[in-house]
């Protein structure tokens, strides 16, 4: 079985209903079990600030479906809960779950790059990241414990779903 960790975030249409469906959607697919979800977390946006601050989480889980098929299934989840994909970067969005880490494996393939090219840098990912799987090691040996000692909360927010 694979351990995967994804980031969810919303900041349209209800965000909070919006991760809430999505982790539903998630326990529910025959593909994956043992779904653990972090607390949820107001956060300012990335990018433009002339958007609704976002609602972020981290969820793991475990699986026997590839990388790519894991891609899948989080790109249907955010197709159903009307995500429209844009060429605006780090603009407002109804849902997004990315795939952050996948066991200790680098994935560098045309449609996904793991580790999640931006986590080590993000709050909103290692601060609910921390929250679930503090001993965790990410492949290059990072902790994740020192990157939350280092990267400030900026804003970040964490509260009862």
């Amino acid at each position: 079985m694979n351990l995967v960790y994804i980031g969810l975030g919303a900041n349209l249409n209800d965000p909070v209903a919006q991760l809430r469906g999505a982790i539903t959607a998630l326990q529910a697919h025959n593909e994956v079990s043992n779904v653990v979800v972090s607390p949820f977390y107001a956060s300012k946006p990335m990018g433009p600030q002339d958007q609704p601050d976002y609602v972020n989480a981290v969820a793991a889980f475990t699986t026997a479906l590839t990388p790519d098929a894991t891609l899948d299934v989080l790109q249907q989840i955010e197709l159903d809960y009307g995500r429209v994909r844009k060429d605006e970067r780090w603009g407002p969005r109804t849902l997004d779950l990315d795939i952050l880490l996948f066991n200790q494996e680098v994935v560098e393939t045309a449609r996904l790059t793991v580790p999640h090219y931006g986590m080590k840098v993000r709050e909103f990912v290692i601060y609910p990241l921390f929250d679930i799987a503090p001993e965790l090691v990410m492949p290059c040996g990072t902790r994740i414990a020192d990157l939350k000692q280092h990267i400030p909360a900026n804003g970040l927010v964490p509260f009862a779903y």
